[in-house]
């Protein structure tokens, strides 16, 4: 049995049945890092030892019928999220030797029910970029092109899923940095709606835009994922009280009565035919299932960019204001004064992006430019969040392209950071609404790069994303191939 093509629900099965072992399942696991991770390198530490350690534990959990849906199965996590004992560093030299004491939330979750921690993955520096070339520690391929970026901010945690590294993974997206990756490498990312799962844990970015999610190979890995991550969590303020589902239920054949909603701001210039092509004949499979497909508009769309370009680099500004050279962060050991420990350990540790965001930040929330620019684009926010209640009066699901473009080679574009920031166009709104947004396999350009497509639903509708999604993936078939490495 190929391990590395098993789906988490398909690997539960040959588990259940006894066909193999945790152990086996992860050794094989183990065995492909081994053997793609010198071209992939998505991981930014790997844990080996443990994985097997754990997966013997969830062995012995299973037959003492313990244990849940993520028992024994093989996980990457993005190294932006505490792990106890196991070093996280956020993709920054400023932290490359931080060993937290303690797992975030999502953590505990996944190892009551016996998942096992394969390694931490590859992502932007403080998960601030779109394509993974941010990372410290170097930047991961794309498994179908190697010339070719991932996608961030959770580059890795989408490479490693596509390159069989993992059967899923856990991801963070605060403008898209789930879905994008997810659509770059041919799987189903999804983010939450903010507050459904707990940020507890997390290195915090932007605190009113973070949020935790997976990365699977189908989408019902997806909605197993999801059973498990969510739920009320006290020790995240922003925790949300709803109500926590089992989104398998959403797994259902046929759109009857759903609508989907198609903007027209998301079709404009700067949308690559081939990207349109694959869309258009997505939204066709959707309306094959039985959805009425609608026209809709999301007008403030255009200055999500600008709002978020202002929002998250002043969030990123106080959250980054803990690494200061003092407690367990890179010290300069030569600096003279506290001053100069400050200026040069942050100077040192942090890359080119997140001091560029840093300084963008603190501009926009400093004397004299707060009302103009920080205060301004709260306004803008809430417009946005004005046009999701209104579209979703008209419609079920928002539908649209991910990126305006397949994946760009690596090191194309690092002379026009602006460039970057606009391929999150589609992304931003959601994480200013906080409404849960998926990416799901849709098609490949003629290079043969995956494609994904966006679903957008009403804050906690992820039943509604997961049905659309399961639907598209069954009219589309093509949710088995695999990369050629």
């Amino acid at each position: 049995m190929d391990v590395t093509t098993l789906t988490i629900h398909a690997a539960k099965e040959s588990l259940d049945k006894g066909e193999m072992t945790s152990v086996e399942l992860t050794q094989g696991v183990l065995d492909r890092i081994d053997t793609v991770e010198p071209q992939v390198q998505a991981f930014i530490t790997r844990t080996s030892e443990e994985a097997l350690a754990r997966a013997a534990e969830a062995d012995g959990m299973r037959k003492r019928g313990e244990g849940g849906a993520l028992c024994g199965i093989p996980l990457g996590i993005k190294d932006v999220i505490c792990t106890k004992g196991i070093r996280t560093t956020a993709g920054s030299k400023i932290i490359e030797n931080f060993v937290p004491p303690y797992d975030a939330s999502v953590m505990g979750k996944l190892y009551a029910q016996g998942a096992v921690c394969v390694g931490k993955l590859s992502m932007d520096e403080f998960a601030m970029g779109s394509g993974n070339e941010n990372c410290a520690f170097g930047t991961p391929h794309n498994p179908w092109s190697l010339e070719h970026i991932c996608g961030g901010s959770s580059g890795g945690s989408a490479a490693s899923v596509a390159a069989g590294q993992c059967l899923a993974s856990l991801g963070s997206d605060t403008g898209g940095s789930i879905r994008q990756p997810a659509s770059h490498c041919g799987v189903v990312g999804i983010k939450p709606t903010y507050g459904r799962v707990s940020r507890f844990g997390l290195l915090a970015f932007a605190s009113s835009l973070d949020q935790i999610g997976p990365l699977t190979r189908d989408v019902t890995d997806a909605a197993i994922m999801l059973n498990c991550l969510g739920g009320h969590d006290p020790k995240d303020s922003t925790s949300s009280r709803a109500e926590h589902e089992d989104y398998t239920t959403g797994l259902i054949s046929g759109m009857k009565g759903l609508t989907i909603g198609v903007p027209s701001e998301y079709f404009g210039a700067g949308l690559a035919p081939e990207v349109d092509k694959v869309i258009r004949n997505g939204i066709a499979v959707l309306q094959d299932a039985g959805a009425e497909v609608k026209e809709i508009s999301l007008p403030h769309t255009e200055y999500g960019v600008a709002a978020y370009y202002i929002i998250a680099p002043a969030e990123a500004s106080s959250n980054l204001a803990r690494y200061d050279g003092i407690r367990y962060t890179h010290r300069d050991m030569d600096a003279d004064s506290l001053l100069d420990v400050y200026r040069c350990s942050r100077s040192q540790g942090f890359g080119k992006e997140v001091k560029r965001r840093i300084l963008l930040g603190t501009y926009a929330l400093s004397s004299g430019y707060y009302d103009a620019y920080y205060k301004k684009a709260s306004q803008v926010r809430t417009l946005i969040v004005e046009d999701y209640r209104n579209a979703f009066k008209e419609c079920d699901v928002i539908v649209s392209p991910v990126t305006p473009t397949p994946a760009w080679k690596i090191g194309e574009k690092d002379s026009d950071p602006l460039s970057v920031y606009l391929s999150d166009l589609l992304t931003i709104p959601a994480n200013l609404a906080g409404v849960p947004g998926m990416s799901v396999p849709c098609g490949f350009s003629p290079d043969g790069l995956p494609i994904g497509m966006q679903l957008q639903a009403a804050h906690f509708a992820e039943k509604t994303l997961l049905q659309t999604g399961f639907n598209l993936e069954q009219g589309l078939g093509i949710q088995g191939k695999r990369p050629p490495l």
